[in-house]
């Protein structure tokens, strides 16, 4: 008789949505095994291997660590005037292959278990650049297919095509370039772009009217023309053609030095003046050319040049470059921001901070915390997070947290201990304490959120029955002197955020008017809203002007415009107050969604900066500077490549900054987050902009003796 000896294995139960998970609880999940960090009820898209901060990998179940194979052939099969329909062939992994994360740009836009996708909800006439990365159960990723560039259809009835660009020129010949321009086209709607044609050949697409022509051949004839076109794919016809030659070659091929001491010599409310050094050349500097953000403006031969035109108000940071005949060109100069002055002024002060649910289990966070680290006397108002949106209504998110949690006398903001029979514990029970300790607080019950989005597009379907059901929850008498309003944070309405809503550009102004109807003129009613401001971004998608009239204010969340969801970069700061040279994606910072959402006629009054008190870094960077590569998102405590600032500011200090924000490099980490220094400069921003003050994401990511919340205050006063 044969024996074989075997090993006593526990099976665990499968992962499942809607079910009660306790910390330490473990699950398995596409035969991984898991282990639960803190109490939760999950939802659809919490898999394991989605949120590192509620699950960990225990190492049972297996140690895969082999990456699927890239999907391959990735292609456009179609397109609409609002949809890009793609398809790619499947990827093959050692153990087996469990999705396909689709990117729009650098942005993930959803994952997918197939091989198709159709990405809804989109601009016409618009190109859109995609990427699909596989991943398996153990959370391996591909490395990104191939790109593939789609351009919507025109939509609507508009067939009338802008005028003919105006005098076509050229402004400059090097040797391997030729500088274009050319006066702006009109349009009945609206011009997005210029086609810009080398011989019969487009070379590109710009929104400007400018463009440098480069990678040519010295002592060459090139002709030029340009056509414009609008959103619904009109034409105009082709500019006069414009020649020009470009340089000899010959044998210079020494840069200038880089231009010393760039500063700002005095501003207007519509105009910023420059200075800098002269640069030295080899052979004699013919030219400076003036950059604002990553746009050159100009080019003069002196050391100075004044740049008008400009709104008030308004910050904006220059770069100069010196170049020489053979067209060699320096290194970027220092860079320099400059505020025009004029407009309101002042600005508001109101502080709001988010206080986030979950932060009572595994971050130990809790109300008692807002007290003892000075921040509630600096606060006006404390947005509560979240609320669910299930099936197109308000609904408690987490009972145990919101009103069920039991509290000792040292875990309460007023030293008395929850009783077994009192009719209210957690977390609105510790609001209602400190509100009765700071009577001016105000604080506001907030909706939705990134993960509990989903329900909106049914919200939007009958707005006065979500309306309704919000009331009825804020104003649940057990807890209806807590809340004095409701904050809407739809992410995001007629885009994508974890899920896709395509509910129309209405849908947000429609829901917005049924909250303000039914909490009435005595409540607060806010929204969080999207800081996507370039050209047909997530602000285009929905009618927030005509929301405004219906909201208190918006919180625009200028942050997260960059992170490691782009796992090998560039790094670029996730919270940019403006532009600056190397921006990965043009019109993506705080200052241009402020501006895009002026220009819809908000007041500015009704727009509060938003401020990370966290920051988002990658690992397996080499460059100090931003713009490097990386191998992947860095260690964070709750998440990969995202910590809180009380950690990062003693781990990884701050070693720069780079357009109004801070970054850090230590080892092979790269960092970016904002520091008490970097909130002043915001500060004065959110001050010379008339704006209505700021707010922040989140409380529990603030030094215990609430340094970042300081600066805010002190910086709003």
């Amino acid at each position: 008789m044969a024996f074989s000896a075997s090993s006593t294995q526990v099976a665990f139960a499968d992962w499942a949505p809607w079910t009660a998970y306790t910390a330490g609880t473990r699950v398995t999940y596409n035969g991984v095994e898991y282990e639960c960090r803190q109490s939760h009820t999950s939802q659809p898209g919490w898999e394991p291997p989605n949120v590192a901060a509620l699950w960990k990998t225990t190492g049972g179940g297996g140690t895969d660590t082999q990456a699927p194979t890239v999907p391959g052939n990735v292609r456009s099969t179609g397109v609409t005037a609002s949809s890009v329909s793609l398809a790619w062939n499947a990827s093959t992994d050692n153990v087996g292959v469990t999705g396909y994360e689709i990117y729009r740009g650098s942005t993930l836009v959803t994952t997918v278990t197939g091989t198709t996708h159709t990405d809804t909800g989109l601009s016409a006439s618009t190109a859109y650049t995609y990427t699909v990365r596989a991943r398996d159960a153990a959370g391996n990723r591909s490395a990104a297919s191939a790109a593939v560039t789609a351009t919507t259809s025109g939509g609507g009835g508009d067939t009338q095509a802008p005028t003919v660009p105006g005098n076509a020129r050229s402004t400059g010949v090097t040797a391997s370039s030729v500088s274009l321009a050319w006066n702006a086209s009109t349009d009945n709607v609206g011009v997005t772009g210029y086609e810009i044609y080398r011989g019969g050949t487009l070379v590109t697409t710009v929104t400007g009217t400018t463009h440098t022509d480069s990678g040519l051949t010295a002592s060459t004839s090139y002709t030029y023309t340009i056509r414009a076109r609008d959103a619904a794919g009109n034409r105009s016809a082709d500019s006069a053609p414009v020649t020009a030659t470009t340089s000899g070659g010959g044998g210079d091929t020494q840069a200038p030095t880089v231009p010393g001491n760039l500063r700002s010599t005095g501003v207007t409310s519509n105009s910023v003046s420059l200075a800098w050094n002269a640069s030295t050349d080899n052979v004699g500097v013919t030219g400076y050319e003036i950059y604002r953000g990553g746009t050159l403006v100009t080019t003069v031969t002196g050391t100075s040049h004044t740049d008008e035109g400009l709104s008030s108000n308004t910050a904006y940071t220059y770069t100069v470059r010196a170049r020489d005949a053979a067209g060699n060109r320096s290194a970027d100069s220092n860079s320099v921001s400059a505020t025009t002055t004029g407009g309101p002024g002042g600005g508001g002060n109101k502080v709001l901070g988010y206080f986030v649910q979950w932060g009572v289990y595994q971050r130990g966070y809790h109300v008692k915390n807002i007290d003892t680290s000075g921040s509630a006397a600096k606060m006006t108002h404390i947005n509560y997070a979240f609320a669910n949106t299930t099936g197109g209504r308000c609904t408690i998110g987490d009972s145990f947290a919101d009103y069920e949690k039991s509290y000792s006398a040292a875990e309460s903001v007023d030293g008395v201990a929850d009783t077994w029979d009192q009719p209210l514990r957690g977390n609105f029970n510790q609001l209602r304490k400190l509100k009765k300790k700071y009577p001016n607080l105000k604080v506001l019950f907030s909706i939705g959120g990134w993960t509990w989005s989903g329900g909106f597009t049914q919200a939007a379907a009958n707005p006065t029955a979500f309306a309704e059901s919000c009331y009825q929850m804020v104003e649940d008498p057990r807890w209806a002197d807590v809340f004095d309003g409701i904050d809407i944070d739809w992410e995001y309405p007629n885009a994508c955020g974890l899920t896709c809503d395509t509910s129309g550009f209405a849908s947000f102004k429609n829901v917005m008017q049924a909250v303000r109807a039914r909490f009435g003129p005595n409540n607060l009613v806010t929204a969080a809203i999207t800081a996507d401001g370039t050209s047909g971004g997530k602000i285009d998608a929905a009618d927030y002007g005509g929301a405004a009239q219906y909201v208190d204010w918006y919180n625009v969340m200028t942050y997260d415009f960059f992170g490691a969801w782009a796992a090998q970069g560039p790094t670029a700061p996730h919270s940019p107050l403006t532009s600056y040279t190397g921006i990965p994606i043009a019109g993506f910072y705080s200052d241009n969604a402020i501006q895009k959402l002026k220009s819809k006629n908000i007041p500015a009054s009704k727009l509060l900066l938003g401020i990370g008190f966290y920051g988002r870094g990658w690992t397996g960077v080499t460059q100090a500077t931003p713009g490097g590569t990386a191998t992947g998102p860095a260690p964070g405590t709750y998440e990969p490549g995202n910590e809180d600032y009380k950690v990062l500011k003693t781990r990884c200090p701050s070693t720069g900054t780079v357009a109004g924000t801070a970054y850090a490099f230590c080892g092979n980490q790269w960092w970016s987050y904002d520091t008490p220094a970097t909130i002043g400069g915001k500060m004065t921003y959110s001050k010379n902009q008339g704006l209505g003050g700021a707010f922040f994401w989140e409380l529990s990511g603030d030094t215990t003796n609430g340094e970042l919340i300081t600066a805010l205050k002190n910086g709003l006063g």
